[in-house]
């Protein structure tokens, strides 16, 4: 295998062991935050250049082509963005800051390998890479009350264990019923298996499950809205992206072995889908601490995506992956603006976003925009997504399951807007002003850009990413 291939994975190997190494006190603490976003932009340009590479080695379970090498970049940009948006870890505890960066690069490298993976005990490894990472992250919250922090982090680390328990019992399904871990001896095998083998749907639905916990998809998004209230906002923004980046990926190329005519999969499927947008927009209605309701929307995001993923045609799955980098850019938006408006890493609710638009309209603009952008609102990314997401559903005959898809639209424009209604409502007294670092002002810049820009002008991103699916189907 030519090694350049695996320069992405390289970078990030390299953020670690100098954040190893700083951890035994090699590096200036001032340093940590310009070092890290150093080795993530590394990792951005090693991702761009390595994109028409296309390399299969060790055995034949790892392979880099331009489908993995899409999400890396995407990757690699979300750490970047996050690290940018961090900086200074307001809500980290100051002593562990050099281990706090060298699990989010661990996390991420583990996400990258899972893009990657083409054979089932391979991506169980870097599923658990990347999760156990997480894991530790979790707790690491300058709080005086360290209830909800350790909390949050137990229970993501049990119902990490059941997922990953259960997908490996799908695998053992699986394996028992084809006699193979490699995707590409599966995709010859497993579409008549779950044509004629009910075992072989249950197992996949099973062996599914890690991902589904990652994506937060119905009935594994149980510890979502306790770890965003319990991790720091940096933490929270980072859980609230990036794996779920990773978790698309592989999703498309696992279901995708099934075949378009999988019809008792795409039932099995389309109910979680169903069950997940509704439960994620009603538990978000009623609430008032503003990550707690972006845990729930993003429960109900989960659902959108499966619907583009089970239409199962070039539009369907390009939409997906389009629209997870719209998701990324949109939540990142609303993240940077609870990271600013909170000096000491707390958790916010609607009263705080009172008179934004006077103490911040930077912020204002960036929060009513990503709001937007979630609720599918022109002409933000998150519209053109979940159109093309519902028109490939159309597509494929799939009339019910957009009926209650643009229902569930519908619902949840009313809790997003409220978070523009409350950054715009006049008060007497809006508080201080919000002074922003150069820094800051130039990210929240490029954070509208990039949401109004993707957008309006989709036909570059689309046009590269149907290339892309065609190495899936």
């Amino acid at each position: 295998m030519n090694y350049i291939a695996l320069l992405p994975e390289i970078s990030l190997v390299f953020m670690v062991l100098v954040f190893f190494v700083a951890s035994l006190g090699g590096l200036r603490r001032d340093l940590l935050g310009k070092t890290a976003m150093v080795c993530a932009g590394l990792a951005l340009i090693a991702s761009g250049a390595t994109y028409g590479i296309t390399e299969s080695g060790f055995y034949g379970v790892y392979r880099v082509d331009a489908f993995s090498q899409t999400f890396k970049v995407m990757i690699s940009l979300g750490l970047l963005l996050i690290l940018w948006l961090g900086a200074g870890l307001k809500g980290v505890k100051s002593t562990f800051r050099p281990e706090y960066y060298m699990c989010l690069g661990l996390s991420c490298l583990g996400l990258m390998i899972m893009t990657s993976a083409v054979e089932l005990l391979t991506i169980m490894i870097s599923l658990e890479i990347a999760s156990y990472a997480l894991y530790v992250l979790i707790p690491l919250r300058t709080q005086k009350a360290l209830r909800e922090p350790l909390e949050a982090s137990i229970k993501y680390i049990l119902f990490g264990g059941v997922a990953t328990g259960i997908s490996l019992y799908g695998m053992s399904y699986i394996f028992g019923l084809a006699h193979t871990t490699y995707l590409s001896e599966l995709a010859v095998v497993l579409p008549g298996l779950l044509a004629t083998q009910p075992l072989a749907v249950i197992g996949l639905v099973m062996m599914l499950c890690g991902l589904f916990y990652k994506l937060a998809l119905f009935p594994m998004h149980f510890w979502m809205p306790d770890v965003y209230v319990g991790a720091s906002n940096e933490t929270t923004c980072f859980v609230a992206t990036l794996p779920k980046v990773g978790a698309v990926a592989l999703l498309i190329r696992i279901i995708a072995l099934g075949g378009a005519d999988a019809q008792q999969l795409s039932w099995v499927l389309s109910v979680m889908a169903i069950l997940s947008m509704t439960l994620g927009n009603l538990s978000a209605l009623g609430q008032d601490d503003i990550k707690r309701l972006l845990a729930y929307s993003s429960i109900a995001h989960a659902g959108y995506i499966m619907v583009g993923i089970l239409a199962l045609n070039q539009l369907g799955l390009t939409a997906s992956v389009y629209y997870i980098y719209g998701y990324l850019l949109m939540n990142i938006a609303c993240f940077y603006v609870i990271y600013n408006l909170a000096p000491e890493g707390e958790n916010l609710g609607f009263a705080d976003l009172k008179g934004l638009y006077k103490r911040s309209p930077l912020l204002a603009v960036t929060l009513a925009l990503g709001a937007m952008g979630l609720s599918g609102i022109p002409p933000t990314i998150g519209f053109t997504g979940k159109f093309l997401i519902f028109t490939a559903a159309l597509q494929k005959e799939y009339y019910w399951l957009v009926l209650f898809a643009v229902g569930n639209v519908c619902i949840s424009a009313f809790y997003y807007l409220r978070l523009v209604r409350a950054a715009y409502s006049s008060v007497d007294e809006p508080g201080p002003r919000v002074r922003l670092p150069v820094q800051a002002v130039v990210l929240g810049l490029v954070i509208i850009a990039a949401i109004i820009i993707g957008g309006i002008l989709p036909q570059n991103f689309i046009s590269l990413t149907k290339e892309v699916i065609g190495l899936i189907l």
